[in-house]
């Protein structure tokens, strides 16, 4: 199986953005509806929810509506509020030794369902790098010129709740926020519509791991991994396991960060399955403004100093059903 990433600058959604949505809008449509949400909310109450929780985002908001033109549910769609639940894999883990602060993580998930895109936007004037997923910007994982990384794994059972899509917080919070204290208060005060854990790092090395979703309080730890779990897990699972590799590799005296980039590539890190595969490993450097896109074989780097525009397609080879 192939997949082909690309990257584009577009200081702010235009024509182009508009085009992608329209020949997408059908996929963007299951991905918020999911199996079938009888009880959404109106395109009036999507906009007051954004209004109330991330007003900054309200502006861009009003434009993309206007430029789809009168359609409530694309309305809905562009909103990010209360989508289905989904549900993705995911390892992450923070270094702190020569090298960086820097962060790593793989993204597991369906390569049919992964929109592929990174971008180097400036919406509100501060520039952010991120891999992007449908419908408007969302951030699976990102940096800002200011130094902030930011990256999310699912924090367990797809529980929904009354909240908004982990991709359109992170776009908020590297859209507004400057360091890790900032980006931690957005975080507990944003509603989360499912379980999510977001990794945050910052150019200095400060760090943290918040836990947040429908029907629990936002718990800050410090811990430098994360998987698929927030406080409780059994011990056999997978995600545990996960955990475990990556607490013993970063507990390893001899390990450096490309041992440790090398080591997301070899299970029981890195997927193989049709269901979750791993699409990308990512290792964001804040202090220096670069992130590095790693797949076996192939690395593409992209900076706030040095962006290239591009397309990259990787074969994956024969999946595991």
């Amino acid at each position: 199986m192939e997949k082909t990433f690309t990257a584009h600058r577009e200081d702010r959604p235009g024509a182009s953005w508009l085009a992608r949505f329209r020949d997408g809008r059908d996929d963007a449509a299951r991905w918020y509806l999911g199996d079938g949400v009888s009880d959404g909310p109106s395109s009036a109450e999507c906009r007051t929810a954004l209004s109330q929780h991330m007003p900054e985002l309200v502006p861009h908001y009003d434009d993309l509506c206007g430029m789809v033109g009168d359609d409530d549910l694309a309305h809905r769609i562009l909103s990010h509020y209360r989508p289905a639940a989904h549900r993705q894999g995911c390892s992450q883990a923070v270094w702190l030794g020569d090298e960086g602060p820097a962060l790593i993580r793989n993204y597991d998930y369906p390569l049919t369902s992964i929109t592929g895109r990174i971008e180097l936007t400036a919406w509100g004037g501060r520039r952010v790098i991120g891999m992007v997923q449908r419908p408007w910007g969302g951030c699976l994982d990102g940096m800002n010129e200011d130094g902030l990384v930011a990256s999310c794994t699912l924090g367990g059972i797809a529980r929904r709740g009354q909240g908004f899509a982990i991709i359109q917080m992170l776009r908020y919070v590297l859209e507004t926020c400057g360091s890790v204290p900032e980006a931690v208060a957005a975080l507990c005060r944003l509603p989360a519509v499912q379980l999510h854990n977001v990794t945050v790092l910052d150019r200095w090395g400060d760090h943290a791991t918040v836990f947040l979703g429908p029907r629990r309080e936002p718990a800050v730890t410090r811990q430098m991994t994360c998987t698929n779990h927030q406080e409780r897990i059994l011990p056999a699972s997978r995600s545990a396991l996960r955990q475990r590799v990556l607490e013993e590799a970063l507990a390893d005296p001899a390990m450096s960060l490309e041992t440790l980039a090398g080591r997301f590539f070899a299970p029981p890190l890195y997927s193989r399955k049709l269901s979750f595969t791993t699409a990308y490993t990512a290792v964001y450097r804040p202090a220096s403004g670069r992130v590095d896109y790693l797949w076996p074989g192939h690395s593409w780097s992209q900076s706030f100093d040095r962006f290239e525009e591009g397309a990259y397609t990787h074969d994956y080879g024969e999946l595991e059903a």
